[in-house]
C-alpha cells in the first residue's frame, strides 16, 4: 500500500507547474510593486469656453456704465442752453456777480452825475433810469456793463430797441421783479422784454 500511495502521489506532483501558485503570486505582487507608475493627467483650472463668455457678459455693463459718465456730464443743463447759447465764453449768459458789479457802477456813476448837476442825490434814481434806457436800447450796454464786458441783447440776437428797453427799464426800476430769475438768470423784466444778459 505505501508503495501503491507513493506511486500515486509522484504524478501528482509532476502535474504541478514549476512555480506553482507561489509563482503567480510572486509575477503579481512584482508587477504592482516594479510596474512603473502611470503620469496623472495636469487638471486645468482655466475656464472653458463658456464660463469666458459668460465672464465678458458680465464686465461688460460696468464698462458701459463708465463711459456713460462722461456724456451724463456734458448733457447737464446749464443757463441758457434752452435759449442755445454756449456754457462758457463770449455769447454765454453773465453771471450773477457780474450783474451786480454793472449795477453798483451805473449807481454810483449816476450818484456822481446827479450830485454834479444839481447838489443833491436825490435824482440819483432819474439819472440811472435814463442811462440805462439810452445806452441798452443804443448799444446794450451801460458803462457798468461794458467795464465788466456783459450787456443785453435780445433773445435771438439783435439790439434791443427803444421799446424794449423802456418796457426793461421801467421793471429794473421796480428793484423786486429783476431778482425773480428762471433756470437762464434772467428777471421779470428780461423776459417781459425778451432779452438775456450775456458775455462779450
Amino acid at each position: 500500500m505505501r508503495a501503491i500511495t507513493g506511486r500515486m502521489s509522484r504524478p501528482a506532483a509532476r502535474l504541478l507547474p514549476p512555480n506553482g501558485y507561489r509563482g503567480a503570486v510572486a509575477r503579481k505582487s512584482r508587477n504592482r510593486v516594479g510596474a512603473p507608475a502611470r503620469p496623472r493627467q495636469a487638471v486645468s483650472t482655466a475656464p472653458s469656453g463658456p464660463a469666458q463668455t459668460g465672464t465678458a457678459q458680465l464686465t461688460a455693463p460696468a464698462a458701459d456704465a463708465d463711459s456713460a459718465t462722461p456724456q451724463n456730464k456734458q448733457t447737464r443743463p446749464y443757463p441758457g442752453q434752452q435759449l442755445g447759447l454756449p456754457e462758457h465764453g463770449p455769447g454765454s449768459v453773465a453771471s450773477m456777480p457780474r450783474r451786480v458789479a454793472a449795477l453798483f457802477i451805473d449807481w454810483l456813476l449816476s450818484m456822481v452825475i446827479a450830485y454834479w448837476l444839481t447838489h443833491s442825490q436825490f435824482w440819483t434814481i432819474a439819472v440811472f433810469a435814463v442811462e440805462s434806457y439810452v445806452l441798452t436800447a443804443l448799444g446794450g450796454s451801460t458803462v457798468g456793463k461794458r467795464l465788466v464786458g456783459i450787456r443785453t441783447v435780445r433773445v435771438g440776437g439783435g439790439p434791443v430797441g427803444f421799446g424794449w428797453a423802456l418796457v426793461r427799464t421801467a421793471i429794473l426800476l421796480t428793484v423786486v421783479p429783476p431778482l425773480l430769475t428762471d433756470r437762464d438768470l434772467r428777471g421779470l423784466h428780461d423776459r417781459a422784454a425778451s432779452t438775456v444778459v450775456v458775455r462779450i
